[in-house]
């Protein structure tokens, strides 16, 4: 979910990328999130059933495990890496790398619901965005409210593609 090749960048979406609205509370931010939405992008493209696990590792760093299943295949493809927090003052701004000790993408918690059950990630550079639940089908109330959250935070909500869960 979170690598990118600058040569085939997305467009940018917002060009005012906030900084996170609140810390995150690592150990209540760890396990399973489903992707509810996201702004397309290249390592995803047509990809569906996404899901995103986190776990804390004894060496402070955090395990992500992020898949999904490709448009046409019936088997998930999975994809390993490991996170760095860059803000330890929030533990909301973190370093992702999905190739050993180069930590190049950037995952920002831009804001989570009080009891973790929704999350808006973002980027510095505004051409990324994910809304993650933990509930795969989040009701319609919870949704409106996310993407008028993502609107708030500055970010067109009409450039999110929906994510099927089923």
């Amino acid at each position: 979910m979170f690598i990118y090749s600058r040569a085939t960048r997305p467009p940018v979406i917002n060009a005012s990328v906030p900084e996170p609205a609140k810390p995150v509370d690592l150990t209540r931010y760890a396990g399973k999130w489903f992707e509810i939405a996201r702004h397309e992008n290249k390592f995803e493209k047509g990809m569906d059933a996404v899901t995103a696990e986190y776990t804390l590792r004894p060496d402070g760093k955090v395990g992500v495990l992020n898949s999904g299943i490709r448009a046409g295949e019936s088997e998930r493809t999975e994809t390993e890496g490991q996170a760095i927090v860059a803000d330890e003052a929030t533990n909301a701004k973190l370093k992702v790398s999905f190739f050993g000790p180069l930590y190049t993408g950037d995952y920002w918690v831009l804001d989570h619901g009080d009891d973790y059950d929704w999350s808006i990630v973002g980027e510095p550079s505004g051409r990324y965005l994910w809304l993650l639940a933990r509930d795969a089908r989040p009701d319609p109330a919870t949704l409106q409210a996310l993407l008028m959250r993502v609107e708030a935070l500055g970010y067109d909500r009409w450039a999110l593609r929906i994510t099927r869960q089923d």
